[in-house]
């Protein structure tokens, strides 16, 4: 009875405050509306696509999403429509594999204008529980408060893993095991530095993972299919501002090499082929059978070199065994883009084996902040690379994960105004056709990023919650204990 009550009520209140589109001028063209959520691909659990328009002089925003059915949903606001996320996706769930139809009206100073109607498409394809990212200042050389989030899509839940708050440092690179989070890594800098492992759902271990036979501390990780192995590098970086380059900054490796930690014997692997002087290589990611380790390789610049504009990287594989752990004999260069003067960065196979992700920038590897880097889709079956032309913009696209379905691609962009770093997503069909990106859905999405001045970093899907116990984790990261890795080195070393 009290359910009733408080759905008359809230009908009540919301025809109260509901102005009826009256006399409108009806215009030939779409809506401009923030976000950008005009003809986009969506799953069926994603939380409502709340949006603004674009300019900010409309008085009021009006409306309504409905199917071929004759089912629709009506919502009306100030400065943003909010659709009941209980009929939201009662609604999507009604229309897999078809379009929904948006008309959005918007009250001025001369009264109101109706436009031509845009569509939705559903698809059939679901989407994660969530995504994990790091909020951070959009810094350099310092920082302040930062943090692990994790992101119901569903919803607008969000809530932290851990905080800086708990200990002195920063937190990042945070991995999962294809998005499960039972397989975890989360590396933390400073004076606690510290790896966190976590297996199987198992306890929190900190290890440290600099040892005497590695340039440094395992930065980088991606999760071997089996959760038996992680793939890290080690990098030794540094970092400079341009004086007049729309850049800004550039992160630069002065030396780096790859290796493969064995989590069942406690040991880095390594061998002679994966770690040279002569090369720089970085980005470690196992293939979706785990039987191959693709990388970004460079060649070394000279000593007392500074042209960083001519360090290029290509996209490289060297076969790997899981049963041994031992690595093949040769690196073959499965993507040249030295020989289109171009530069390769955070490649990203699909978990279903049939795509391979990455960026592709004028040069470097540190692309986050290279205007010019897009997005480029390697089809591993005919070995044929294209741009991700419905994902990427006219400004930053750079890293990437995909959805354990393989069918769903989040990616950071700085497309929103050129300087933070937030979430979009991509459908990726069987034959690699890529729709329009959206951006994660926030209530009043304008106050909220005009309120939140940070930047969402590496972002990753989640299977489910997390369920990371940040008191622990703090104890381990503010505790003197950490657990040494092991080494095996191959011939040659």
């Amino acid at each position: 009875m009290k359910k009733i009550l408080y759905a008359l009520l809230a009908l009540l209140s919301f025809s109260a405050c509901t102005e009826t589109v009256s006399d409108a001028k009806q215009e030939t063209t779409q809506p401009r509306i923030y976000p950008d959520y005009v003809g986009v691909t969506i799953p069926a659990n994603i939380a409502p696509l709340d949006f603004c328009m674009a300019d900010e002089e409309a008085v009021l925003i009006d409306a309504v999403v409905a199917d071929r059915h004759g089912h629709n949903l009506h919502s009306q606001g100030k400065e943003s429509v909010d659709f009941d996320i209980d009929d939201w996706q009662e609604l999507l769930g009604q229309n897999l594999g078809d379009s929904l139809s948006v008309t959005v009206s918007a009250k001025y100073a001369d009264g109101w204008h109706t436009y031509r109607p845009f569509s939705l498409y559903v698809s059939p394809d679901s989407i994660d529980y969530g995504i994990c990212y790091r909020l951070i200042e959009p810094g350099y050389e310092v920082w302040s408060k930062m943090g692990i989030y994790e992101r119901d899509l569903s919803s607008f839940d969000e809530r932290p893993l851990i905080e800086n708050t708990q200990f002195e440092g920063c937190v990042n690179c945070h991995s999962f095991n294809r998005g499960n989070p039972a397989d975890m890594s989360l590396h933390i800098r400073g004076p606690h530095g510290a790896t966190l492992l976590r297996q199987n759902d198992g306890p929190i271990t900190a290890y440290n993972t600099k040892t005497d036979q590695t340039l440094g501390f395992c930065v980088y990780p991606y999760w071997h299919p089996s959760g038996r192995y992680i793939a890290y590098s080690t990098n030794t970086t540094s970092q400079l501002f341009h004086s007049a380059h729309g850049n800004r900054i550039e992160v630069f490796d002065e030396a780096s090499d790859l290796q493969v930690y064995d989590v069942e014997k406690n040991e880095l692997l390594l061998t002679p082929r994966l770690k040279q002087d002569a090369v720089y290589e970085t980005f470690p990611v196992f293939s979706a059978d785990g039987r191959s380790l693709y990388f970004c390789a460079a060649r070394a610049l000279p000593e007392g070199s500074h042209q960083l504009d001519s360090i290029r990287y290509n996209l490289c594989r060297i076969d790997f065994d899981p049963a041994t752990g031992h690595f093949g004999d040769s690196i073959a260069t499965i993507v040249d883009a030295v020989a289109q003067n171009k530069s390769v960065s955070f490649p990203r196979p699909s978990y279903d084996g049939r795509f391979l992700c990455y960026t592709l920038s004028d040069y470097g590897q540190f692309s986050i902040w290279h205007h010019e880097a897009d997005l480029h889709l390697l089809d591993l079956s005919t070995g044929e690379s294209r741009p991700m032309a419905g994902a990427n913009s006219k400004d930053t696209e750079s890293f990437h994960n995909w959805s354990s379905n393989s069918r769903w691609l989040v990616l950071s962009s700085r497309r929103d105004d050129g300087l933070f770093t937030r979430p979009y997503f991509s459908h990726v069909d069987a034959k690699g056709k890529v729709s329009k990106a959206f951006m994660l859905p926030q209530r009043n999405p304008r106050q909220f990023y005009r309120q939140r001045f940070l930047s969402f970093n590496a972002p990753d899907f989640i299977i489910c919650p997390t369920h990371f116990d940040s008191h622990k984790a703090s104890r381990l990261i503010n505790d003197e204990y950490r657990k040494d890795f092991g080494v095996r080195k191959e011939s040659g070393l």
